[in-house]
This record gives C-alpha cells, sequence and structure tokens, in this order.
C-alpha cells in the first residue's frame, strides 16, 4: 500500500530524490565511491556545493544581487544563536515577533546577547493567528520573524517594511511561494521540511550586513569565515547537501517556486475546503492566517477519534496527529506532497462524515 506521509519533519522529498539519492550511496558519480565516504574537498563534491549554493540563490531571485547561500550543519536552532552574535552589537539590541514556539526559542538565545524587544506575540491565544500593527524599533539591530509556523499551522501572508535588517526563519515554506525575498538580510531555513534529509541548514545572507557589529564571534558561528570558505570552513553535512541539490533541481525542473506555489496552493484549497464543510471538523488556526504548509485541523466531537484514526491510518496516511501543543490532527504538506495523496485524506474525511 502507498503510503501519505504528512510528518512535519523530517518529512517527504520527491521519489527521484529518493532514488537518485540511494544510487549515490552505492556509487556517487561512478568514482567507485559512496556520497557517505567521498572526499567533502574533492572535485565532485566541491561541484555538488557550488551548484547547490548556486541554485538556491537562482530559485529565490537573487542571483548576483549581493547575497551568498551556505550550507551549514547545525539545523535552524544553532542560527537561533548565530544570527545575534553576528548582527547584535555589544550593547545594541533586537527586536523579534513572538508567532510560535521556534519564534520564542530565538528569542530566547538573543537574551543571551542584548536588549530583545518582543514587537507582538500570539501567546496568549496558543499562537492561532499571526500578530500584526507592530512598531519596529527603529534603533534595533535587525528583526527577526517565523514565515510559518509548524506547530500552529500558521503563515505570515505579508512581511513588514523597515529600515533595520530584516532576518527571517523559514524552515517550513522555504521554496513552497513567491515573494520579494530581496527585502530579507538573512534567510535560514533547516533542509527537512522542503529541501532534504535533517542535518543541512540553508542560509541566504546580504554579503553588506557581515561582520559590521564588531563584537568577538567564535570562528564556528561566524558568517564571515563561512562565507570566505564557500561553505567549506568545516567538513559540511556531506550527503543531506546532496540530497538537497537533487530537490533544488526537481524544483527548477517544475518551473521554480511559481509552478511549486501553484500547485501547493490547490493542496490547501482542497483541503481547507473540506475541513471548513465537513461538520465533524474545525480547523485551529484563525482562517486568514492559515498555513498552506501545515495545515492544523480538530475533531468537533472527540467522540469520533478512535474510528477516525483507524480509517486513516488504514488508508496508508501517516504522520497527522498534530503537536501536543495545540491536539488534534496536522496535516503537513509539503512541495513534495501530491494533491492525490490529499484528495486521500479528504475522502477519508468525508467517509466519517458518512460512517457517523
Amino acid at each position: 500500500m502507498k503510503k501519505h506521509n504528512y510528518s512535519a519533519g523530517p518529512s517527504i522529498l520527491p521519489q527521484e530524490v529518493f532514488e537518485k539519492s540511494a544510487e549515490a550511496i552505492l556509487n556517487f558519480n561512478n568514482s567507485g565511491l559512496s556520497i557517505l565516504e567521498i572526499s567533502h574537498r574533492s572535485k565532485d563534491f566541491v561541484a555538488v556545493m557550488d551548484e547547490a549554493r548556486a541554485l538556491a540563490l537562482e530559485l529565490l531571485g537573487l542571483e548576483g544581487k549581493g547575497y551568498q547561500a551556505l550550507f551549514l550543519g547545525g539545523g535552524a536552532s544553532l542560527e537561533f544563536l548565530m544570527v545575534p552574535y553576528n548582527l547584535m552589537k555589544e550593547g545594541g539590541k533586537a527586536a523579534y515577533l513572538d508567532s510560535g514556539t521556534w519564534a520564542t526559542a530565538a528569542i530566547k538565545e538573543a537574551k543571551l546577547f542584548g536588549e530583545t524587544v518582543i514587537v507582538a506575540s500570539s501567546k496568549e491565544d496558543n499562537y492561532t493567528y499571526v500578530p500584526k500593527d507592530y512598531e519596529i524599533p527603529a534603533d534595533a539591530d535587525y528583526f527577526h520573524c517565523t514565515s510559518n509556523n509548524t506547530i500552529f499551522g500558521t503563515q505570515m501572508k505579508s512581511f513588514p517594511k523597515t529600515n533595520v535588517p530584516l532576518v527571517c526563519d523559514m524552515s517550513s515554506d522555504i521554496f513552497s511561494r513567491q515573494l520579494d525575498f530581496s527585502q530579507f538580510d538573512i534567510i535560514y531555513a533547516g533542509a527537512q521540511k522542503n529541501m532534504g534529509p535533517a542535518g543541512a541548514t540553508l542560509v541566504v545572507i546580504k554579503e553588506e550586513i557581515i561582520g559590521k557589529n564588531g563584537r568577538a564571534i567564535p570562528s564556528m558561528l561566524d558568517y564571515a569565515k563561512h562565507v570566505k570558505a564557500d561553505s567549506m570552513f568545516n567538513t559540511p553535512p556531506v550527503f543531506p547537501v546532496y540530497a538537497s541539490l537533487l530537490t533544488l533541481r526537481w524544483i527548477k525542473e517544475k518551473g521554480g517556486i511559481a509552478a511549486v506555489e501553484k500547485l501547493n496552493n490547490a493542496k490547501a484549497e482542497l483541503l481547507y475546503n473540506e475541513i471548513d464543510r465537513n461538520p465533524l471538523f474545525k480547523g485551529a488556526a484563525v482562517e486568514e492566517d492559515r498555513s498552506n504548509m501545515n495545515v492544523t485541523f480538530l475533531l468537533t466531537n472527540p467522540e469520533h477519534t478512535e474510528t477516525f484514526d483507524k480509517m486513516w491510518k488504514e488508508a496508508g496516511i501517516s504522520g497527522l496527529p498534530g503537536h501536543r501543543s495545540v491536539g488534534g490532527y496536522r496535516a503537513s504538506i509539503y512541495n513534495s506532497m501530491s494533491i492525490e495523496s490529499v484528495q486521500v485524506l479528504v475522502d477519508v474525511m468525508q467517509a466519517l462524515e458518512k460512517a457517523v
């Protein structure tokens, strides 16, 4: 039976990425070596890193616009630390939007470095919406936001206009929709949602903001050193970078972000329409801030939980339970999720309506 993987991450990837990755594990580029053992300084892997970095910028529309792309280790959680280390001046301050669990984690790290202003928060309403109409201090060293809140199923539909550097955690919706990416000074994203397996983090950084805060930065946490070394300051996460390159190629072959966004909109519309139509279900996030990547929903009558759980499992669906912070269900419909798989979930929801 075909499995329909709704896991929030590590998540579904294109089938061809799995197949080409498997081939590379056995024999990479007909070298007789596995991608798992190849030297990161070899000609073959340097070509992988160079292409992955260039393709990331190309897809984001940032090629030739003064940006650098890095593939680093440590996950997006390490960027919670690296951002203030590199951008917050001694005695300076940073501004943060608190829209969910990962934003809160980023704020915690920033507080280690200096004054951290929370411009707005939706915590009191369990992060069911994205705060709006807030003011960003003009003297902040940077403003940080999270574009998509994986746990709570909310997504920023627009971004503030500000003269301070704009930093965005796009871990769960990178490459999923068209934006003016040049409005951001730093974009970072863990690979394990829309790019590749866990272990690599994409950081896209505007060159002009590097090395400006005057702070002494440990070498491994210094963006300037990683840029100077072409993202090879230390041994990079070789296999995750390769798998990410394969996914980026897949996005380009699909027609780029514009084509992927069209499919993502169709998947989200299909599922949200059923949630709104079917009296047995209700959405967890406010309608205007609903995520196109992580659809959170609840049963209107918890007594149907056992029946519904049995039905979706029998349909080959995996990874559907919601995070404990929200409860209910979470359907993560990242780029690689097919609309046919979304239809399977919708069919189960409709079958439950008929059964009860």
